[in-house]
């Protein structure tokens, strides 16, 4: 049994499986229509979710299978006070794979201990989103034909975004991928990531400006500011709009430059940005049914 806590828990050769797979299922879905008969996925979402969710729900319900859960903390018995180790122990009696997101980093790795069942990791607090990454990756890897030889700019909230840290432990396992880190001051990368990056010597920037480093981009991962990860309301407010992706800006870019973002977008790409063909942010929404149909498939041992 297998869980996916991290997107470190697969190798690059299982990612290439996996990414295969998720190409297959995208040339014919029908194909799979049926994989996952008689099976059930639990959805525990301790914090709220649209895509992230329903696409657990999308990817499980187009092969075949059922769906249980809850989308709220409030409407499970953790309003009672039950813990996440008893709540996985419950599901694991009712379903037979459970995806999870939880604020408190760690809640996975707890869940993923006490289960009988393969646990998906579907985000903890300001720590790990896998199955984001595995999103991100797949969509690179099926528009830019490649996983590696690119600069990535990586803009916004650098600090709490799970989703850039998540994605920049997997791509450092790529070749000759150059990061460029956009943020102010409050919101720059971690130094745990700058530390790991400088331990494997791969290189990387750090600015302030999205404009100044545009031309050099092959990828943007945007990001919005999260205002519930700020502990000030004042911090939000003054940095919430410190970002803003234009189609004036999109001009200092290149004909090939792919711009994505995890979504929900709130104030930080311009509307009129998504009728750019290089805006890929909801094909990249597209490509997170089909990585999750095929992981759900890969955890279940049903991909052979």
């Amino acid at each position: 049994m297998r869980h996916l806590i991290s997107p470190l828990d697969f190798t690059t050769e299982e990612l290439d499986q996996l990414f295969d797979l998720a190409a297959d299922i995208e040339r014919d879905p029908q194909k799979y229509a049926h994989v996952c008969e008689g099976k059930i996925l639990a959805t525990c979402f301790y914090e709220p979710s649209t895509r992230t969710r329903l696409s657990f729900e999308s990817a499980m319900t187009r092969l075949g299978g059922k769906v249980i859960g809850f989308s709220d903390a409030n409407s499970s018995s953790a309003a009672k006070g039950e813990s996440v180790s008893d709540t996985i122990r419950v599901i694991s009696c009712y379903a037979d794979i459970c995806a999870i997101r939880h604020p408190k980093e760690g809640a996975a790795t707890v869940a993923s201990s006490k289960a009988l069942i393969p646990v998906v990791n579907a985000g903890d607090g300001g720590h790990q989103h896998p199955t984001q990454t595995l999103t991100d990756l797949l969509t690179i890897r099926s528009l830019k034909g490649r996983l590696g030889n690119f600069t990535i700019g990586l803009c916004g909230d650098l600090k709490f975004g799970r989703t850039v840290h998540s994605l920049i432990h997997a791509l450092v396992r790529y070749e000759n991928v150059n990061f460029i880190f956009i943020s102010p001051e409050e919101l720059r990368i971690p130094d745990y990531i700058t530390d790991m990056l400088k331990e494997k010597g791969i290189s990387y920037q750090e600015v302030i400006r999205l404009e100044d480093v545009l031309p050099e981009l092959d990828l943007l991962y945007m990001t919005r500011v999260q205002k519930e990860r700020f502990f000030n309301e004042e911090d939000y407010v003054r940095l919430k709009d410190f970002y803003i992706l234009t189609p004036e800006k999109m001009e200092l870019a290149g004909d090939d430059m792919l711009v994505l973002h995890p979504l929900p977008r709130v104030n930080e790409i311009d509307v009129a940005v998504d009728e750019d063909p290089r805006a890929a942010y909801f094909k990249q929404a597209q490509y997170g049914v089909y990585v999750r149909m095929a992981l759900i498939m890969t955890l279940l041992n049903l991909a052979n």
